[in-house]
């Protein structure tokens, strides 16, 4: 099992040109060894792209992910480690889905495939990230 970072899917979807290649083998690599998941916070930061459930429904069939509700421990994880993350002097508000993805992760055991991988590092340094090099 492999939980999908939001950015992964967005170079996908938007056909980025730097990163799409890269996305869309990684992506490739990791359905062959297991289930791809997306969080609740995932399906939410894609939504802006798609005007209904059924559209974003079926764009994440294709890219071969399954959504998977957030587990209630790694909720209480996510927002223990964002509060020590703000107390740290963390400036940013807008990170916390960052924390929640990592949590998640951390809960279910897996690997995160993420492009950006500083927060997940620091905040969750138990969990494998696959990444570019």
């Amino acid at each position: 099992m492999t939980l999908v970072d939001t950015n992964v899917l967005i170079d996908v979807l938007a056909d980025d040109p730097v990163w799409r290649t890269w996305s869309t083998s990684a992506l490739a690599q990791r359905s062959n060894l297991g289930t791809m998941i997306i969080s609740d916070i995932t399906y939410s930061e894609l939504s802006p792209q798609f005007q209904s459930v059924r559209s974003l429904d079926a764009a994440i069939a294709v890219l071969g992910v399954v959504l998977q509700r957030i587990p209630r421990q790694a909720l209480l994880i996510a927002g223990h480690t964002f509060g020590r993350y703000r107390r740290l002097g963390g400036l940013r508000l807008n990170v916390l889905a960052d924390f929640f993805i990592g949590a998640h992760a951390q809960v279910l055991g897996c690997p995160v495939l993420t492009r950006d991988v500083r927060r997940y590092r620091t905040y969750f340094p138990a969990v494998e990230l696959i990444s570019p090099d």
